[in-house]
């Protein structure tokens, strides 16, 4: 059976101060972000942390694309200006500063073959 050319994914989580891979681009895919942000539905202002996540020689290398960053209370961040490309096995890893359950991700994602 053939693969599809294109395939569209929506991923929503609940961001706590444990890391979570909230995506992880699929063996012969890439991952587009179209769309990636995060919601405070608290009053006052939480951090959140974006990583990039690649596996180099079995060793997992993370690049900070937010570090902490504040998002004001019942405010909406939105993560990226442009596009995130994630190749095959990269992932997006997120975490708060607190474990309040106040921090909301939505994700769109276009899976194109490579």
């Amino acid at each position: 059976m053939a693969l599809a050319l294109n395939v569209f994914q929506t991923v929503t989580t609940v961001i706590t101060d444990i890391e979570q891979e909230v995506y992880t681009a699929p063996v012969g895919y890439t991952g587009v972000f179209l769309l990636a942000q995060v919601t405070n539905i608290a009053s006052g202002s939480e951090d959140v942390t974006v990583l990039h996540r690649r596996n180099v020689s079995g060793v997992p290398v993370d690049t900070e694309l937010m570090k902490q960053f504040p998002i004001s209370g019942n405010d909406t961040l939105n993560l990226f200006t442009g596009k995130l490309i994630l190749e095959s096995g990269d992932k997006l890893v997120l975490s708060a500063t607190l474990n309040t359950g106040n921090l909301k991700f939505v994700g769109s994602i276009l899976e194109t073959l490579n």
